[in-house]
């Protein structure tokens, strides 16, 4: 029980003392935690939510509701711990590319953005907005779950595009599977976007499909030139 270790080896104590990066998860944990329920101690259920990860990467795809299924966690610290992750998310997603980088290449594109989606167990849709002289402006991720042509709509795409007042675009993304062969879905997505975006002004520059090991680059194979 935590009540009976020493106060300096308590978790909150220790972050003082030691700073964040020098706690154990389980620590970090039990602190947003900050109590342990009936007959599980804080430190339990922090064990407890870790064994139900093989690796602490996989803590972001834990739920409510699989949190809920472990030993002593009930609904409201599953809640806690749910929005600590998603506020994690968002900070490193926003720690982004800055400086009004400019993309040269598909390369640069899939090292710079692919870190937002490659790793997901669903497929996700993001676009990179750059402006004529192909320096950033902004990314979003705009569609989640089985991707095709029938589900990505242009006119989402493009009507953040004019908002962003972007004269061109740099579609990503992802395949869980790893294989990051295109399907003949992925085919007609980047012919649509690729037709839509030559009515509007707004070049596609490529259509890139990520993985944790790689990509597959419309434009370096040649295909994003349809008739």
């Amino acid at each position: 029980m935590l009540k009976e270790l020493p106060k300096s080896d308590l978790p909150r104590e220790r972050l003082l003392q030691y700073g964040a990066e020098n706690l154990s998860n389980e620590e970090l944990i039990s602190i947003i935690l900050r109590t342990g329920t009936k007959g599980c101690s804080v430190k339990e259920l922090s064990s407890n939510i870790l064994k139900d990860c093989e690796e602490i990467g996989q803590m972001k795809d834990l739920t409510v509701n699989k949190l809920k299924e472990i030993k002593g966690l009930k609904e409201v610290k599953a809640i806690t711990l749910i929005a600590a992750l998603e506020l994690g998310k968002r900070v490193y997603r926003e720690d982004a590319p800055a400086n009004r980088m400019k993309i040269k290449n598909s390369k640069e594109a899939y090292e710079n953005f692919s870190q937002y989606i490659a790793r997901e167990n669903q497929e996700n849709l993001m676009v990179v907005y750059l402006d004529n002289q192909n320096k950033y402006i902004a990314h979003k991720v705009l569609f989640k779950g089985t991707l095709n042509a029938s589900l990505v709509h242009p006119r989402e795409v493009f009507k953040y595009a004019l908002l962003e007042n972007a004269a061109s675009i740099i579609v990503m993304h992802n395949h869980p599977s790893g294989n990051t062969t295109p399907s003949l879905s992925d085919d007609d997505t980047t012919r649509n976007l690729v037709e839509t975006g030559a009515i509007m002004g707004i070049k596609v520059l490529d259509h890139l499909i990520v993985s944790r090991e790689g990509y597959y680059s419309y434009i370096e194979e040649g295909r994003l030139q349809y008739e």
